[in-house]
């Protein structure tokens, strides 16, 4: 058996999960996620607690265990505190700035970059070089800021593009002259 997929989830007080036909919903204070698991697992209810059973004791069953108690925790704690992902811009004249739904970056291109937040994201800029990426699906959080970051990843040299807060940048030494 998974060792993850045997862990219980402790449901907190204001969420509601409700299971139909494999459909997984959550509701909590942030919104609403929403989360199709193979119907042969079973999720069962009890108390505040939350715990889903594997069919069968394959190798591949247990793989999914795993993952179905992961994806159904993840959403718990997103209705609860949601997610986030810090970006940070490094480079001279690189910046962004929010226009309405918008992330319009300059990022040294003949042109700015502009970026619509998709549903169920949204973004901030706190100061024009830090993206703040919110939402309630952790999926979507990062998919978004890895979206975001791949119009210009850091660079070894100088380390100029976009970051993830935290994030080292390996560096190289350039060519020395004589």
């Amino acid at each position: 058996m998974s060792r993850i997929g045997k862990k219980v989830i402790e449901i907190p007080q204001g969420v509601s999960v409700d299971v139909n036909d494999g459909l997984v919903t959550v509701k909590g204070p942030k919104g609403e996620d929403k989360q199709q698991l193979d119907p042969r697992f079973e999720v069962k209810q009890e108390n505040n607690e939350l715990t889903i059973i594997c069919p069968s004791n394959s190798k591949k069953d247990n793989a999914f265990h795993g993952l179905y108690r992961s994806l159904v925790y993840n959403m718990v704690e997103g209705v609860v505190n949601g997610y986030q992902k810090v970006l940070k811009i490094e480079g001279t004249g690189y910046r962004a700035n929010k226009q309405g739904k918008k992330l319009v970056m300059n990022l040294g291109f003949s042109h700015n970059v502009e970026m619509t937040d998709p549903e169920g994201i949204e973004t901030e800029t706190p100061d024009d070089r830090t993206i703040i990426v919110k939402g309630i699906n952790k999926q979507l959080v990062g998919g978004y800021a890895a979206k975001i970051r791949d119009w210009r990843k850091p660079e070894p040299y100088k380390g100029k593009g976009i970051k993830y807060e935290g994030e080292h940048i390996r560096r190289k030494v350039g060519k020395t002259g004589k």
